[in-house]
């Protein structure tokens, strides 16, 4: 497959990943959403490890297929996204519930940097830190639905993980509600 077939998925996929964790987020605090819930707080690792092995899949091929040079930010981005996916597959395999400090912190930071390099790309007149070696952070490899490029897939993907953990932290925070015993409110 070519680029032109690639990015466009990639940019669908990127956009629904968030799309689908908003729903998720507002379907756990649903009272028909028991299922929903319960794979939330069970497996939520799961779909943040699917975000996190597209996201570095997908930058390894605009880097190695593609053969698009990453810029110093894109570098920073899969700085946090390469770990993430790697301790994202480590606590799936090995059936482990990894405290969500370690994804959360790096999905932050990644996000940061994405939010940061995607402004840079609307505004390529600032003066910037990426503008030595190699290639300048404000150009754009990919545009697609005319306002998708890659560091905002990757914020996407760092968004998408940091809501599927929200998620998960909503759905314990039901789950003790209701286990708390009366949660309406009408206690004698």
């Amino acid at each position: 497959m070519s680029e032109s077939t690639i990015s466009p998925l990639l940019a669908l996929a990127a956009i629904l990943s968030v799309i689908i964790a908003i729903g998720l987020f507002g379907a756990v605090a649903d009272p028909r959403g028991g299922a929903v819930r319960l794979f939330m707080l069970r497996h939520a690792q799961v779909p943040a490890l699917a975000v996190a092995a597209t996201a570095m899949l997908a930058s390894l091929y605009y880097s190695e297929i593609a053969d698009f040079i990453p810029c110093e930010f894109c570098w920073y981005q899969r700085i946090a996204m390469y770990p993430l996916a790697v301790v994202l597959l480590v606590a799936v395999v090995s059936r482990t519930r990894m405290p969500a400090r370690f994804p959360v912190v790096l999905a932050i930071a990644g996000l940061a940097i994405s939010i940061y390099h995607y402004q840079l790309q609307l505004n390529p007149d600032q003066a910037t830190v990426c503008s030595g070696l190699g290639t300048p952070c404000h150009v754009q490899w990919v545009d697609e639905f005319g306002f998708v490029s890659i560091p905002f897939m990757a914020g996407c993907g760092f968004l998408a993980i940091l809501l599927l953990y929200a998620t998960q932290w909503r759905a314990r925070r039901i789950e003790r509600w209701d286990g708390d015993g009366d949660a309406s409110g009408d206690s004698a």
